[in-house]
């Protein structure tokens, strides 16, 4: 469902880190496209957040904690007979080494498995997300008790539109490791579930003084619409007044947080204002990756 407030739509995405899943150089998605099965065309985000999970690593790789309970290994086997198939190109060093540091606790063998796997769930991210989420999944049935790894699952599983699941991988990444974690997307995750009022809840009961800036926007942006979704566009319009509306900002993140305000200001019936922010986007953004001349069009004029 498309929505002009930003969710899920042109003005708004999360999640997805210039090294998400820790993938670096290498080849494109155009040489990979193809391999991958269907294409679907919906779309991720350049998001500068990095993966700052690191659980896992206490754990000893030939002494897991506990006794495997009847049928594991079968069910393991099974799990990884289904896996997609890793094109031999893939690489893990082409992961991050911060990453693959986390991936240490694992056997050689299955570290670079899980490696590969998150490479392909981030180059897929974009055009394939389905996709995509296999891989991720895959990695995460290899690696469930490192943080990253379940990091990655839920920020994919978001892009593919399994909100139930990427919210559960995202606690428990949280869980790992602790922090503010990934609170935008998981707020997001509430609205995609049809709960606006967890979303506020979640945003307004942690501890957010670990957030970077960009990650304060993001997430005035999800509470602005989750008050949308409840019927208060003013509350929406507020919500974002106490982010940095300085209009000499030209970062991406600036053009975000502006497009969420002129959307707001012109479902508010404030066409004048939505107007002139809508046209400072244009010029922040010559490609009109956000769509902002398209709204521009459909205003009414006055």
């Amino acid at each position: 469902m498309a929505e002009h407030d930003g969710r899920r739509s042109g003005g708004r995405s999360h999640g997805k880190p210039d090294n998400f899943g820790g993938a670096r150089g290498g080849r494109g998605r155009d040489e990979r496209r193809g391999r991958s099965g269907n294409r679907d065309d919906r779309r991720g985000r350049g998001d500068e957040r990095r993966h700052a999970q690191r659980g896992g690593r206490d754990r000893d790789r030939n002494n897991p904690s506990g006794p495997q309970r009847p049928g594991f290994r079968e069910e393991r086997m099974n799990l990884r007979a289904n896996e997609p198939d890793l094109p031999d190109d893939v690489r893990a060093d082409e992961l991050d080494p911060s990453v693959r540091q986390d991936l240490r606790s694992l056997a050689k063998d299955n570290a670079d498995a899980v490696a590969r796997h998150m490479v392909m769930a981030a180059t897929l991210l974009i055009d394939d997300p389905q996709q995509a989420l296999r891989h991720a999944r895959a990695a995460k049935d290899r690696a469930g008790r490192v943080g990253v790894v379940r990091e990655t699952n839920g920020v994919v599983a978001y892009h593919a539109g399994e909100w139930k699941e990427a919210l559960s991988e995202l606690r428990a990444a949280r869980r790992m490791s602790g922090g503010p974690g990934m609170i935008a997307v998981m707020a997001d995750c509430e609205r995609g579930l049809g709960r606006p009022e967890k979303a506020i809840e979640l945003a307004h009961s942690e501890d957010l003084s670990g957030l970077t800036d960009e990650d304060r926007t993001e997430l005035a942006i999800v509470v602005a619409g989750a008050r949308r979704d409840l019927g208060d566009v003013e509350a929406a319009i507020l919500e974002l007044e106490m982010q940095d509306l300085d209009p000499s900002r030209k970062d991406l993140e600036a053009a975000r947080l502006f497009y969420a305000y002129a959307d707001n200001l012109a479902a508010a019936d404030r066409v004048s204002e939505a107007r002139t922010w809508f046209e400072r986007i244009v010029d922040m953004d010559p490609d009109d990756a956000l769509g902002a001349k398209q709204r521009l069009k459909e205003l009414p004029e006055g």
